[in-house]
């Protein structure tokens, strides 16, 4: 139940710990990320080959790696340039993986780019509660945008260590304009934009939130213009622009060309390009039974149910999305080609704490001139355009159909119980997920997890291989009754260990996934050839993400969801409170090999397994 389930937990896909922001006057610069050592690299990937590929390929890409790393070759020329890019580039990944990870991916951004964040359920269940909640909304949001734009900034903290406030200036404004070869990022001046995007019954309109003098606008104020916007939007025969942002992206870029043409549209566009974010007033989505109402929100919130549903009412480009429901369900939708999610949840954190406060006490402020109402956007449709919007409704509907996801929420233990036997929660998760995994296909398969880099200057995201010897042991022991209890345990303590020291080398700039795209960069830009060990079988084997994993703990109630990278494998989003834990799983329906359900089963059954093997083993521990 999402109604319980929401409330009793909290993609990025990464293990983000949100401390308080804090006002800060000054503060040194932050450390830049260091260049990883290409032989320390590459025998950290051959650990993580050995439980996914046989030994004869493991002992072809020994070779491969060691002629690599030979002297005077092709690795040695590659990391001298590597480090003459980290000396004269404020940080040598982010752009690079900005670039390959999002911008040149043609996929839809719904589903397999922009995760959703779903928010506890909110005690309204009609239009009137869902307009005085979105009007407190947007002035809590407006409130963080505030902060972070104050003289002394703000200060986040993790492990005592300042993180990297960049991406919480990108957030306003920003727009991810399609291309047929690749998109772009468009930003908009700090202090220009002053209106926010409203959706409603799929139209779309220009709503100020400031006042003449600069002030923002105060809830009753924002009411009033909500208000006055639904007056204007019952009409529900209109044509469903926004899910041509659904689309795949080479398509959307050639419909965008062609709808831009028109300069109604292109004026349209532009402010919807323009405005601060977008808030989407959803009409109220099918009623499912309890069992099924965590995972159906779940996906709504992601993808907006399909052309006939919500999805028409969303403008997915638009860095960040609020999303309110008519009956309650309220989240966030946003585009990480931009900024993270672990961003995007300190933001949440903000807002969510200021729509729980009371009614503000604030006088209300008199604007020097009247603020006008909301202006209507308006669209042409030629014949091509309108083609391409049923193009895109047909795409949509089969995505839709085709995802597959199951939330749940596991009341067995939460994250205190890994922590009083000194392991991290996120550890031993990931290898309750190697083991139900294990159990359900019968072997290891390439995982990542996503982490947070923003410890270093400008710095975004990476992943972690969680795949290593130590883990396969372990999973193929764990049913052997071979074994005793004790090995099997100390097994677990080993695998977990792996994989905490995996997370440690990530989270200290020593990735990787990220040194290997840097070197595959630099031969494509300098026009040497890819090395053979960038195209052999364990190197495609090992970058088929399978499971493609995150674990959250952040200070609020939420759920993340996001989908699966690769047709034939699985997301799964942990969300650990200290008593329970939230998982989703999302699989897609075309690969017979995978079933959201299936895997959420295995896990619960792993997750209970290995409690009862730790208080077997460690019972004068509890």
């Amino acid at each position: 139940m999402i109604r319980s389930l929401i409330h009793c937990a909290a993609p990025q896909r990464a293990t983000i710990f949100l401390n308080p922001l804090r006002r800060v006057h000054s503060a040194p610069p932050l450390p830049r990320q260091p260049v990883p050592d290409l032989r320390k690299t590459l025998t950290h990937y051959l650990r993580s080959l050995q439980p996914l590929v046989s030994e004869e390929e493991l002992e072809s890409t020994r070779e491969l790696v060691e002629y690599f790393l030979r002297p005077g070759g092709q690795g040695e020329e590659l990391q001298r340039q590597l480090h003459k890019r980290a000396e004269k580039t404020d940080n040598w990944l982010t752009d690079w993986r900005q670039e390959c990870i999002y911008l040149e991916n043609h996929l839809p951004l719904p589903v397999h780019s922009s995760p959703a964040v779903i928010l506890p359920q909110q005690e309204y269940n009609d239009w009137r509660g869902q307009l005085r909640f979105a009007s407190k909304l947007i002035c809590g949001v407006l409130d963080f945008k505030a902060k972070i734009e104050s003289p002394g900034g703000l200060q986040e903290l993790w492990r005592g260590q300042r993180l990297c406030p960049d991406q919480y200036y990108k957030f306003f404004g920003s727009y991810r304009e399609p291309g047929i070869k690749r998109d772009r990022i468009l930003f908009q001046p700090r202090n220009k934009p002053h209106h926010v995007t409203v959706c409603k019954n799929y139209q779309f309109f220009e709503l100020d939130v400031y006042n003449s003098d600069g002030s923002p606008l105060t809830e009753d104020q924002i009411h009033q213009q909500m208000l006055f916007l639904r007056a204007h939007s019952k009409k529900t025969d209109k044509e469903p622009v926004g899910v041509l942002t659904t689309d795949h992206r080479n398509s959307w870029g050639r419909a965008y060309s062609a709808l831009i043409r028109d300069r109604l549209n292109r004026e349209s566009v532009r402010s919807i390009q323009r405005s601060l974010f977008t808030v989407c007033l959803d009409a109220t989505a099918l009623k499912y039974s309890e069992d099924l109402y965590s995972s159906r929100t779940a996906a709504q919130m992601l993808h907006g149910g399909g052309s006939h549903a919500n999805s028409g009412n969303r403008w997915f480009d638009k860095t960040l999305q609020f999303v309110v429901g008519e009956d309650g369900t309220c989240g966030l939708i946003c585009d990480q080609a931009t900024a993270d999610a672990s961003a995007m949840l300190t933001m949440l954190h903000h807002v969510f704490n200021y729509c729980s406060e009371g009614p503000s006490l604030q006088p209300p402020r008199t604007p020097l001139t009247r603020v006008p109402p909301p202006r209507k956007l308006y669209f042409n449709f030629p014949p091509e355009s309108k083609q391409h919007i049923e193009q895109a409704k047909r795409n949509l509907d089969i995505l839709v159909n085709d995802l597959d996801i199951c939330c749940f929420s596991f009341p067995d233990f939460g994250k205190k119980f890994p922590q009083r036997y000194k392991m991290r929660p996120g550890a031993f998760l990931q290898v309750c997920l190697q083991l139900a995994y294990y159990r359900l296909h019968g072997s290891m398969c390439a995982t990542s997890e996503a982490v947070s880099l923003r410890a270093f200057h400008h710095g975004r995201s990476d992943i972690v291989r969680c795949s290593s010897p130590e883990v396969l042991e372990f999973v193929q022991a764990a049913d052997d009754p071979k074994k005793s209890a004790k090995e099997k345990f100390s097994l677990f303590v080993r695998a977990v260990e792996s994989h905490q020291a995996n997370t440690e080398q990530v989270l200290q700039g020593q990735s990787v996934d990220g040194a290997i795209l840097a070197l595959k960069m630099l031969c494509i830009s300098s026009g040497m050839a890819l090395p053979a060990l960038f195209m052999d079988t364990s190197f495609a084997v090992s970058s088929h993400w399978k499971l493609f994993t995150g674990q959250v703990s952040a200070p609020m109630d939420c759920v993340m969801c996001y989908g699966p990278l690769v047709p034939d494998g699985y997301s799964v989003c942990f969300a650990p409170s200290q008593d329970s834990i939230t998982v989703c799983v999302s699989a897609f329906d075309c690969c017979q090999e995978t079933d959201a359900e299936r895997l959420s089963d295995s896990l619960q059954g792993a997750l209970r397994d290995v409690h009862s093997l730790v208080l077997e083993c460690r019972p004068g521990d509890e």
